[in-house]
């Protein structure tokens, strides 16, 4: 898929929203992905999922790690079409990301899926995750990154689609100036920032 289709394909499916909105971060910003809305669709995974592994299958992943909640789905899709297996970090009780469900065999080659990448976050914190079970991460696969390329990881990050967006503290918003109301959309608690 050509960047034109897959932002085409977001802007169709309602991903790519408009408004004033509390990212997971904690930044505000007045553009959010909402990649559920594509991900809904079966037919719309499968078709990301083989754009992605058209990008990712010389990594060899014999396993697709994603992040609860919003990676889920993605990385079952991407896993199955790279022959890999399936698995998610999710939070513990005290909030962290842990492998909770799964156990990896020492050196796997895994590829971390992402639906968004806005600061990193929660990739860096699936890698870490990863690593610690023992794991090898061989890289990203992400529908969207948002971050501009600005997000660093230090591995090989494929994406589908890229748009720079500006972010704002909170304590100096333009759009909360404005007195537009404020959607939190994330999975996360917005306490924490990235």
């Amino acid at each position: 898929m050509t960047p034109t289709e897959i932002e085409q394909l977001l802007e169709s499916t309602g991903v790519i929203r408009h408004g004033h909105f509390q990212l997971s971060s904690g930044l505000h910003s007045g553009f959010y992905c909402q990649c559920a809305r594509i991900l809904e669709s079966p037919q719309h995974t499968e078709q990301v999922a083989r754009a992605l592994a058209e990008q990712t299958r010389h990594l060899k992943p014999a396993v697709v790690a994603a992040p609860a909640l919003g990676g889920i789905v993605l990385g079952y899709e991407l896993a199955r079409q790279l022959n890999a297996r399936s698995v998610f970090v999710e939070r513990d009780s005290e909030g962290r990301f842990a492998l909770r469900r799964f156990a990896l065999q020492p050196g796997a080659r895994v590829l971390v899926a992402e639906d968004v990448i806005t600061t990193g976050l929660s990739t860096r914190e699936t890698i870490d995750v990863i690593r610690r079970a023992g794991g090898d991460v061989v890289g990203i696969a992400a529908i969207l990154d948002r971050s501009g390329g600005q997000a660093e990881f230090n591995l090989p990050c494929h994406t589908l689609y890229t748009k720079p967006v500006e972010n704002y503290p909170p304590d100096d918003c333009p759009l909360c100036h404005q007195g537009l109301p404020l959607e939190k959309p994330g999975s996360r608690p917005a306490a924490q920032s990235g």
